[in-house]
């Protein structure tokens, strides 16, 4: 059986991992919530969790708090590789503060968990991406994410 069938169930809770990784990171840049705090209010209101209507999906947890854990603590060498990717003229400010953390999630992905093929990362990130806007921005992600890997994943 295909590990990344949408019908997987851990590819399903990776999927829903990387989403709220995406939320979490945002609530964090815009709200300045601490990392365990953070944590906690998505483990305990928002994973698996039905707010304001919205069902979250089951995402699986531990990879959840890696994705978030890491992409915090390694912002700076994060932004520093995202930002050598982008065209001359842009700057890390200049991305839509969603897209901002797409990137940094994508980006600690492949550069700290090798036990997901680079394929497979950039894809997931991908369609995390498309989950937020168009096909046009989920193709920057796959090229930033495709220079990324060809750095860090060598």
């Amino acid at each position: 059986m295909n590990n990344n069938s949408p019908h997987n169930p851990r590819s399903q809770a990776r999927s829903a991992a990387r989403l709220a990784a995406v939320q979490a990171l945002y609530q964090h840049q815009m709200e300045g919530t601490g990392e365990a705090r953070l944590l906690d209010e998505f483990h305990q209101h928002r994973l698996g969790m039905t707010v304001d209507e919205e069902e979250y999906a089951d995402a699986e947890v531990d990879f959840f708090d890696d994705l978030v854990k890491g992409a915090l603590a390694r912002t700076d060498e994060i932004d520093e590789l995202v930002a050598g990717k982008l065209a001359a003229g842009w700057t890390l400010a200049r991305l839509d503060k969603t897209m901002l953390q797409i990137l940094r999630g994508g980006t600690y992905e492949l550069l700290a968990r090798a036990d997901v093929p680079v394929a497979a990362a950039i894809s997931e990130w991908v369609d995390v991406a498309k989950a937020f806007f168009d096909d046009r921005e989920a193709k920057f992600v796959n090229g930033v994410l495709d220079a990324v890997a060809r750095d860090v994943r060598a």
